[in-house]
């Protein structure tokens, strides 16, 4: 199995601590080269809730997303020289030039993708309109994919352990970002501390666009000078500093700047990856009552419950037993009793399958 540094740039491998060396599963329903959620790859997939269709367009697959960038990794893709990188740095560039979302923590998108972003949730993977600007066409792939950030490092849409794998990426997604923004923050606080000291790293909790931001205007000359200071027009070659400054940190530096959010977040880590890594079965299950239920043409029964993206199709006979898990009784009583009246059983592996999927759940 790969290990979790495997997932993310690799910057954080001599960031980040021992824990990250330890191994994950590979994510193999989830693949970019063959989106599960893209109907030519979605097998047996249901089209449709309530008539919404819920397949991803090949053209944009999950990547309606527009990742917001610190400084550090902007400036590791900057100082990358191998030629398959070229237009990923031509296009972190254009947007670097358009001084619209570019500060010396952020290389990130406009208050107006953010505002459309927030209320457009039901059309993600649907709207080209959406699609980030980093994404490559022709080949449907990532032009800064070395150099990503906390999102796109974590998100998959179908998770092999189920609920327990998507809390696992998830809370390594917050301590990602957590991550970001801290090493960002230093990295300023080195280079530019009168950027800190004004608390300009503080996030604009706001979020109320100007009329400036929906009309995607850059920054005025006076104001964008007095943002970047001494390095106005010279912000390729602040972002590299940054990276500098970031890889040159020991992973016991990097653990005194995340703090206690950073141990506890650890600690919460190690927790969940024994949890998707090495599943228990509970004694006592019982159906989901929040469980989806879609009967197939093909007399099979799809069962969904910690994603919408994420279905379970069973035999329809095989829902008549899930059903009699009512949580009054354990897990080993049901069987039993199965096998006496109905001459029928669910493998262990089923039911631990169907509860990483939460359509069983603990009782």
């Amino acid at each position: 199995m790969p290990l979790i540094l495997d997932s993310l740039p690799v910057l954080y491998r001599e960031l980040f601590p021992d824990f990250f060396r330890k191994e994950i599963p590979v994510e193999t329903k989830a693949t970019c080269s063959s989106c599960a959620m893209c109907q030519s790859s979605a097998q047996g997939a249901v089209e449709s809730v309530d008539g919404v269709s819920r397949f991803f367009r090949p053209d944009t697959k999950c990547c309606t997303y527009y990742p917001k960038l610190p400084n550090y990794l902007v400036g590791a893709l900057l100082a990358d020289e191998r030629a398959e990188l070229g237009e990923g740095q031509r296009r972190v560039g254009e947007k670097i030039s358009s001084r619209m979302g570019v500060s010396p923590q952020w290389v990130r998108p406009s208050a107006r993708y953010n505002l459309l972003y927030r209320n457009s949730r039901q059309f993600f993977g649907k709207a080209a309109s959406m699609r980030c600007p980093y994404y490559e066409l022709e080949q449907g792939g990532c032009t800064i994919w070395p150099y990503r950030e906390a999102v796109c490092s974590t998100f998959f849409c179908k998770y092999v352990a189920g609920a327990d794998g998507r809390k696992f990426w998830m809370t390594l997604k917050t301590y990602l970002a957590l991550s970001e923004i801290q090493l960002s923050r230093y990295a300023v606080l080195q280079l530019l501390p009168e950027y800190i000291l004004a608390g300009k790293d503080k996030p604009d909790l706001s979020e109320t666009p100007t009329v400036e931001d929906l009309d995607d205007k850059p920054l005025p000359d006076k104001e964008y000078a007095a943002l970047w200071r001494q390095w106005a027009g010279r912000e390729h070659e602040f972002y590299r500093a940054s990276y500098d400054i970031i890889r040159a940190l020991s992973p016991e530096a990097v653990e005194k700047i995340l703090g206690l959010d950073g141990v506890i977040e650890l600690k919460v880590l190690e927790k969940l990856h024994r949890d998707a890594v090495t599943p228990a079965l509970p004694q006592v299950l019982k159906l989901n009552p929040e469980a989806t239920v879609k009967w197939l043409p093909d007399g099979n029964v799809a069962l969904g419950a910690y994603s919408e993206y994420d279905a379970v199709a069973l035999p329809g006979l095989a829902y008549a037993l899930i059903v009699e898990f009512t949580g009054r009784e354990p897990v080993e009583a049901v069987r039993k009793r199965l096998r006496e009246e109905k001459q029928a059983d669910l493998h262990e592996d089923i039911l631990l399958e169907l509860y990483r999927h939460r359509i069983l759940m603990e009782a």
